[in-house]
């Protein structure tokens, strides 16, 4: 048969672990060994770095400085507009055997200092 000429089988028989294929199909393909795949904090950190490398290649000159941790570190967020969160998350952490929580901001939304809270549009009859 003709379909033979053209068909062919990948032999993986000699094939150990991916790395063996992705170093003859992937260019410029890297493993980091300090860079483990279960931390997620730190994998998305290092993402940031990439970007803010590449950002600073650029010709924005306005961009913050990169800091290779977080003010929020590690630590998980919940962030809700349900005034009784707390409990849930406590609730939540029981189930878990984990304790502690930590309030890091204002009970309600609340704007900056420096946000103005009065509209620039100018008051006009009928409109209060």
């Amino acid at each position: 048969m003709r379909a033979y000429e053209f068909i062919t089988e990948q032999r993986l028989d000699k094939v150990h672990d991916a790395l063996e294929v992705v170093a003859k199909s992937l260019p410029y393909t890297y493993v980091i060994p300090d860079l483990k795949n279960q931390d997620f904090y730190d994998l998305y950190r290092f993402g940031l770095a990439i970007a803010d490398v590449r950002g600073q290649s650029g010709h924005d000159h306005n961009v913050p400085n990169f800091q290779a941790t977080s003010s929020w570190g590690e630590n998980q967020i919940v962030s809700s507009f349900d005034p009784n969160i707390g409990k849930v998350i406590d609730q939540a952490l029981k189930k878990v055997n984990k304790r502690g929580k930590k309030q890091v901001s204002t009970a309600g939304s609340e704007e900056m200092d420096d946000t103005s809270s009065i509209s620039p549009v100018k008051p006009f009859k009928g409109y209060k």
